[in-house]
């Protein structure tokens, strides 16, 4: 691995460890603010940061499925950690690390919650459209996912990923 590749991969680290740590830190704002507390009314029909612990995925599904959850975040951490490796360093991929960076961190940040608490901690609120509860690490999640279909339909070609192809060049090339 060269000196530039093992630099960006170092910044994706600082990146994913500060992402981390915001969301470390709103949890535990909302543990020690909004725990056993009245929601905290922001604007009024509209925003408010209301405590809840999640013990289920998005939406609150599959409750209490702790290992499954688990795995699924290892799964998807090791294919982020290879692809970011596998990426090479050019500036058109930059987009892809963030995004994936983004995602990482997110799933870290949930895990950490899963492994230390047995569930998750969410606190954001909409009560406009009464969507479900959430936290900063379901933001990176969700948006940078968004955003990474968005990349592989419409940015990325198929060529462009090649790299992160398990067929040797031989066979590439094949038809």
């Amino acid at each position: 691995m060269n000196k530039k590749k093992k630099r960006l991969l170092t910044i994706d680290l600082l990146f994913m460890f500060l992402l981390i740590m915001a969301d470390q830190i709103t949890k535990h704002f909302a543990i020690t603010n909004l725990k056993n507390h009245e929601p905290w009314v922001l604007w009024e029909g509209v925003f408010e940061l209301h405590y809840l612990e999640n013990r289920g995925a998005a939406f609150g599904m599959l409750q209490n499925q702790k290992v499954l959850f688990i795995l699924i975040a290892m799964i998807i951490l090791a294919v982020i950690v290879y692809v970011l490796f596998k990426t090479p360093y050019q500036k058109m991929y930059t987009k892809l690390h963030i995004t994936l960076v983004l995602i990482a961190g997110g799933a870290i940040g949930n895990l950490i919650d899963r492994l230390r608490y047995d569930y998750v901690v969410d606190f954001l609120y909409f009560s406009l459209i009464n969507f479900p509860i959430f936290n900063v690490a379901d933001i990176y999640v969700t948006l940078s996912s968004i955003y990474l279909v968005i990349l592989l339909l419409f940015v990325y070609k198929e060529s462009d990923l090649e790299f992160l192809t398990f067929r040797t060049k031989k066979f590439r090339d094949i038809k």
